[in-house]
């Protein structure tokens, strides 16, 4: 890993060198170097930036998670392409401060540095959030904002879950028209890397202006979506977890165009244990799929852990509260965020107080706790 400088840590502190790539071109060496990119379902900061700090490839900044943390509500549309752009923006603003925090490590507690990459970030697009001049802003606010894909599906608005029944779909020459609009904004951005993911929602749409159904659909409409030329992944939207189905469609498209590489979502829908032959990560792999991700990973695994300590704190008290502490110090234990203070940076902000010359923001305001009695 290459180090380098940045007038933003202390003199001797040092980042990946990484820090200057593009997002969108380093999610595309990731997508040409490896069998594929795995990124897994965030829905704000602090769960970005814990999949930064176990070394994922990328961040999938889900529209149900983001309607979930943002809104508390399902993913019907609920939210504008304002909102989730500026939740976005945040996501990758605070991947990049991580980055710094980090390498500063905590000299007073003999905290070593450690030296993050940051993930490109991918986010929903949904359908576009309306016409492809809504698709237009839309492109503007995520390419700003740093963003390294996304994916945008033909359903029409107001657009619903892939998993949830009733969906319908708009003309393919509409939805055409929106990549296209995505690829011109980008570009004209001076962002010809943005990477572009075009979903279908074909196969269990149950309006649709063509008269075929199903799976058919779906190719018809896939394949006409490459030959736009505008996508870099295809994504197929299935509403089971059965493997035929993947194998199917992939082969199809590949008949074709046969580099075509896919994303594929490892659904959070699906109860993948109850599956008799599950399709694997390597699986996808060698069906041309280039990004696989968990839509809602850190949603579940948010709110199974809540559950659990909230039940704790319920029937044992303090006593619950403390148990949690226990499994979060012991030794051994890789938990980043049991001490707050370090992982969202207070000795970086108290440090460069220091170096600025805010004395009251720095360190030289030291209560002289004792370590082992504070986090």
């Amino acid at each position: 890993m290459d180090l380098v400088a940045t007038p933003l840590l202390p003199e001797g502190y040092k980042v990946p060198a990484s820090r200057n790539e593009n997002p969108s071109k380093r999610l595309r060496r990731l997508l040409a170097s490896k069998p594929y990119v795995f990124g897994p379902g965030v829905y704000d900061p602090l769960g970005a930036e814990l999949v930064m700090y176990h070394g994922f490839d990328a961040v999938y900044f889900s529209g149900y998670s983001f309607a979930i943390g943002h809104l508390g509500t399902t993913d019907m549309d609920l939210y504008s392409s304002v909102e989730i752009a500026d939740g976005a923006r945040r996501t990758v603003a605070a991947l990049r401060k991580f980055q710094l925090t980090m390498a500063m490590g905590d000299p007073e507690k003999n905290v070593a540095p450690v030296h993050l990459e940051i993930p490109p970030v991918v986010v929903d697009m949904d359908a576009g959030y309306g016409n492809l001049f809504n698709v237009q802003r839309t492109t503007d606010l995520y390419v700003n904002a740093g963003i390294a894909a996304a994916h945008i599906e033909d359903q029409v608005m107001p657009k619903r879950c892939g998993h949830i029944a009733g969906k319908a779909l708009i003309p393919a020459d509409e939805f055409v028209g929106k990549l296209r609009m995505m690829r011109a904004t980008a570009d004209d951005l001076g962002h010809k890397d943005f990477v572009i993911i075009a979903r279908t929602d074909a196969v269990s749409a149950t309006e649709v202006p063509e008269s075929k159904r199903g799976m058919q659909l779906a190719i018809e409409r896939g394949l006409r979506y490459l030959d736009s030329g505008v996508p870099d992944l295809l994504w197929c939207e299935f509403p089971t977890a059965e493997r035929a189905p993947v194998e199917q469609f992939s082969a199809e498209i590949r008949k074709r165009f046969p580099k075509a590489r896919f994303a594929f979502n490892y659904s959070s829908s699906f109860k993948w244990y109850n599956e008799k032959n599950p399709i694997t990560w390597d699986d996808l792999g060698e069906l041309g799929v280039g990004f696989i991700f968990i839509t809602l990973a850190l949603q579940h695994a948010a709110g199974h852990g809540m559950s659990l300590l909230l039940n704790d704190l319920k029937q044992q008290k303090e006593e619950g509260y403390m148990a949690l502490q226990r499994k979060e110090w012991e030794n051994g234990a890789d938990i980043p965020t049991r001490s707050h203070h370090h992982f969202t940076g207070v000795p970086y902000h108290q440090h460069l107080g220091h170096v600025y010359g805010a004395s009251r923001l720095s360190e030289d305001m030291d209560e002289h706790l004792e370590v082992s009695k504070v986090v």
